[in-house]
């Protein structure tokens, strides 16, 4: 789904090297600017926090600007709506702590 809203980077292949570009510009823009706006409202936030999804924009955040940052939230933040939509259960924000622990 990420990828179908234009989330994730664009390849170019040459030469047997692959290199990324930037985001595609695919899909529906205005859902791609949502979840972009929303991400960057919520990434404050989630640094704060000692979750998963902030332990992870944390260090994210230690490696890579801020606006990839957001953009790659934007892309988790998609990947678990669909994930939540597709299987029909509730969100739950301490899934990746369990399935790591297990």
């Amino acid at each position: 789904m990420a990828a179908w809203l234009g989330l994730v980077p664009r390849q170019m292949t040459t030469g047997g090297k692959p290199r990324l570009l930037g985001i595609s510009k695919r899909g529906n823009r205005y859902l791609r600017k949502n979840l972009i706006h929303g991400a960057r409202a919520a990434l404050p936030y989630l640094v704060e926090r000692d979750t998963p999804l902030g332990r992870w924009a944390r260090g994210l955040l230690d490696r890579a600007h801020k606006n990839v940052v957001v953009v790659a939230l934007a892309a988790k933040l998609a990947r678990i709506a669909w994930a939540v939509l597709a299987h029909g259960c509730d969100y739950d924000a301490q899934f990746e702590a369990a399935a790591a622990a297990a």
